[in-house]
């Protein structure tokens, strides 16, 4: 019956400055924007095939939540430049100062995250298709490099 996520909704203390930010900086497609209701949809991996709602609410009620982008293992590769880019600061999981991606072992994924104007956890994040290591916990890339061997990325730049 459930075959995905295809909506979710955040509050936003300044709808046209959040607007600005996923439209402009982000690169969303706008779909929709009702003005008497303060909120903005916007599609998130093109038309049709997932929503992000942002309704706007006076600041004290704005709490900051958390959710993931869908990304490739190519982009992954760029994140930390594309957020720089847009004057964005990433870090890892484990927020220690670090800024590259890092690996779950029990998915396994790639992800990096960021915050939004309002301070939400925004991820990009890419599965990759080793098999899963959950014993690794979260590591760096080089450390499950270091335990699987040749990786998913070296692998496709040696095909390349």
């Amino acid at each position: 019956m459930i075959r995905g996520l295809f909506e979710t909704h955040i509050t936003v203390a300044n709808l046209e400055r959040s607007m600005a930010f996923y439209e402009h900086v982000l690169g969303l497609e706008l779909g929709r924007k009702e003005e008497s209701r303060r909120v903005a949809f916007y599609w998130v991996g093109g038309r049709g095939e997932a929503m992000l709602g942002l309704w706007e609410v006076p600041a004290e009620r704005v709490v900051a939540q958390h959710f993931a982008f869908r990304s490739s293992l190519e982009d992954m590769q760029h994140a930390l430049e594309y957020l720089h880019e847009r004057g964005l600061q990433g870090h890892n999981f484990l927020n220690d100062g670090g800024e590259h991606p890092m690996v779950f072992g029990w998915m396994p994924a790639l992800a990096l995250y960021f915050h939004d104007p309002d301070g939400h956890s925004l991820e990009f994040i890419a599965m990759l298709p080793d098999t899963p290591r959950p014993e690794l916990g979260v590591v760096s890339l080089e450390q499950w490099q270091q335990a699987i061997g040749l990786t998913t990325l070296r692998a496709a730049a040696l095909e390349a």
